[in-house]
């Protein structure tokens, strides 16, 4: 896979490709993947996922809290697994957005190579909205560009977007999410130093740091995770994301704390990447340290017999 930052380099007439922000690289987009490489592979051309830098609505909404399933990196990564022969990396500017559906199928022609555009079943493109895919069509006709659509997502979790999947972490919802990703929600960032008051409740954790603030966290709460640190193994655990209401440490800074099970080391410093298996409860205060230490091996428990059904 390569990833194409810049226009004129791929040679004109031999890309079959497909437009959208991927933000999670979910069911849907990974359907709408397939039907386009096996159309590539019918006419001897070759794959191309053209995305964005930013979200539109970014740029549209500069003042919008809309925030990200994935990084950049970890998109194209997502994208490239998928087996496309080429990422184009686009920057959606106002310039961009002004411009009519017909322009922007000459732009992609020009810029990139497309001989034929895919296009998702409700994907619109240009800045008339109330054009249709047979509109698309006939402008493609004139510019000799195929047009084709692809049928709608409805597999076993549909209806399956973006939108949907941000709303499902945002609520805590992280076995739900990961029904509609086809794979757990993840986060990664760095192990930073904390209060250390749970290796003196006998639960050590990681404080998760160094998070990129441009994708979403999940609602305050205890979770069922897996997490692997510097690219090892993945290993069981549990999470809390919160405020640490009964350490009552002065701090109304959200933090994020992993324990992970059968696992002593120092792990300071190092990369670490939590998967959100399952939502164990909400965030709660206890009357003393005794309490919240019974809460915890109530929840270690329940965390055992979730990721025990995984194996």
């Amino acid at each position: 896979m390569e990833v194409v930052t810049q226009p004129h380099i791929i040679p004109p007439g031999s890309v079959a490709a497909t437009i959208g922000m991927f933000d999670g690289v979910h069911r849907g987009h990974v359907m709408l993947i397939d039907f386009l490489k096996r159309q590539a592979a019918s006419r001897g051309l070759k794959s191309a996922a053209i995305t964005f830098r930013e979200h539109p609505q970014k740029v549209l909404r500069p003042d919008t809290d809309l925030q990200m399933i994935m990084t950049l990196d970890d998109r194209i990564k997502a994208l490239g697994e998928q087996g496309v022969d080429y990422v184009i990396l686009m920057d959606f500017d106002l310039q961009l957005a002004r411009l009519d559906s017909r322009s922007y199928i000459k732009l992609i022609r020009d810029n990139y190579g497309v001989e034929l555009l895919v296009t998702g079943f409700n994907h619109r493109f240009g800045h008339n909205r109330s054009e249709t895919f047979d509109d698309y069509k006939q402008h493609g006709k004139q510019l000799g560009v195929e047009l084709m659509q692809a049928d709608e997502y409805r597999g076993q979790y549909s209806p399956v977007s973006s939108s949907i999947i941000r709303r499902l972490i945002l609520a805590g919802k992280v076995d739900d999410a990961a029904h509609c990703l086809g794979r757990p929600f993840s986060l990664a960032g760095t192990v930073e130093h904390g209060f250390e008051v749970g290796r003196q409740l006998g639960f050590p954790t990681a404080n998760v740091g160094g998070l990129d603030p441009s994708v979403l966290i999940p609602h305050r709460g205890a979770y069922v995770v897996r997490v692997k640190v510097d690219g090892g193994e993945l290993r069981g655990g549990m999470a809390n994301i919160g405020v640490r209401p009964t350490l009552g440490n002065g701090s109304h800074r959200q933090s994020i704390e992993v324990h992970i099970f059968d696992f002593d080391g120092d792990i300071y410093g190092l990369p670490i990447e939590v998967e959100f298996v399952g939502f164990l409860r909400s965030e709660l205060k206890m009357e003393s340290l005794d309490q919240l230490r019974a809460q915890l091996e109530e929840d270690r428990a329940r965390s055992l017999g979730i990721l025990s059904q995984m194996e």
